[in-house]
């Protein structure tokens, strides 16, 4: 019995995927819930479990376009698993194993070398043909990329000396001695779909960006202090997006709009705040989400982030785990980014970009001292979002990490922390 495997629908909206990869070939006997393929939809991708065991059949091909519920695969279900499998592939893989050894001493036999022609010390020349560089001429030729027949030699006969390779130069228009192949593949329609999603929040937003800079020692401070008591407790880090995500948190309750979006010709405004987390994943960036941030402590976000992150990182990471989102903050400080204006993440209408933290001499009370600082940039759609909200936002995330213990932790740092 042949069981026609079609694809299953990754989420609302989604009406076609890309095959991205087969991790079968053609005849393969597989077994059930083994991963035969992986598919890209415009917003994640994911794997394609066998439904049955058996031996497969491919009814497409890597890079086709599927639709929802079209049949890509036949699972032969009465076909018995091919005894000896595990046998054949070890003496296949040996048999491998003993012709690239083989190809390998072929040539490393080629490359042995041959008798040296060289004259013997009674045949030794102390001339050179006319035209060739001397041995320290040709070493400096030879490190700059240059061909000898295009210098011309002042020495003897012609001879390129060695001042003659120090003044050569190149030719514009003559390539160097490295690689200059080039590769083409075709991009993924996840990474297709991202390229115009970032072209649409440029055209089709107001976009601005305002900048402010953050006084990171106050947060140095109490990880130091409770981070390892913090982890034995919880089992996670405490890092600085839980600060960053309870500093929004309490800056768009203050300021709502920045907690908006828009629908035509209405502004839509949300009362909770689901918080899209911009993780680097192996397809590319992604952004899941954390539902009802507003609801979690310190050690609930580090969790959520953590596990969020693991997912993405591992291509786990669900369609429906990265729909939705009030807001977005992205980390590209972890990369070494030292400032940057990030692109909305549509259709939000904001977004929160941190950066690296470098020691930086600033002005504390007339005195310069130095102080672990980081630039945050927010990005916001100015049609819904005026400069005094997008501004006073900014300023509201950075008095709350600077003051964390006072306006994020109630003055209870124990209690906060949960420990």
């Amino acid at each position: 019995m042949a069981l026609e495997m079609k694809v299953p629908s990754p989420g609302e909206s989604i009406t076609e995927v890309e095959i991205a990869q087969w991790l079968v070939e053609d005849g393969d006997y597989v077994e059930k819930d083994q991963a035969v393929a992986e598919v890209d939809s415009d917003k994640a991708t994911l794997e394609l479990p066998a439904e049955a065991s058996g031996i497969i059949t491919l009814k497409a091909e890597e890079g086709d376009v599927v639709e929802v519920g079209q049949v890509v695969c036949l699972i032969d279900t009465e076909a018995a698993k091919p005894e000896g499998d595990d046998a054949k592939s070890k003496e296949e893989e040996k048999e491998r194993q003993a012709k690239k050894e083989d190809k390998n001493s072929a040539k490393a036999d080629a490359k042995t070398e041959k008798p040296s022609k060289s004259s013997t010390p009674s045949q030794k020349q102390d001339t050179y043909a006319s035209g060739s560089p001397s041995p320290a001429a040709k070493k400096i030729l030879d490190e700059k990329g240059i061909s000898a027949k295009d210098v011309k030699g002042s020495g003897r006969d012609g001879r390129i000396t060695k001042e003659d390779a120090v003044e050569a130069k190149a030719s514009m228009g003559t390539p160097g001695p490295g690689k200059r192949g080039e590769s083409k593949k075709k991009m993924s329609m996840f990474r297709r779909k991202l390229a115009e999603r970032l072209v649409s929040a440029k055209n089709d937003t107001a976009m601005l960006t305002t900048f402010n800079e953050v006084d990171m020692s106050p947060i140095f401070a109490l990880r130091k202090k409770y981070k390892e008591e913090f982890k034995d407790k919880h089992g996670v880090s405490l890092g600085f997006m839980s600060f960053f995500t309870l500093a929004v948190i309490r800056a768009l309750e203050e300021y709502p709009a920045v907690n908006s979006m828009i629908d035509g010709d209405y502004q839509v405004s949300y009362d909770y705040k689901d918080i899209s987390i911009a993780v680097s994943g192996p397809k590319g960036l992604t952004v899941p989400v954390i539902r009802n941030a507003e609801n979690l402590s310190f050690r609930g976000v580090e969790a959520e982030v953590k596990r969020l992150a693991l997912r993405a990182r591992d291509g786990k990471i669900t369609v429906d785990e990265m729909t939705g989102g009030t807001f977005t903050i992205t980390n590209g400080g972890v990369f070494g980014s030292m400032l940057s204006t990030p692109i909305i993440n549509p259709p939000q209408s904001a977004i929160l970009g941190m950066h690296n933290i470098v020691e930086r001499p600033i002005a504390i009370d007339g005195h310069v001292e130095i102080r672990p600082i980081m630039y945050v940039a927010l990005s916001y759609d100015h049609r819904i979002i005026d400069g005094r909200e997008s501004v006073g936002f900014l300023v509201a995330v950075k008095e709350a990490l600077e003051n964390p213990e006072e306006l994020l932790m109630d003055n209870d740092v124990k209690k906060a922390l949960e420990l």
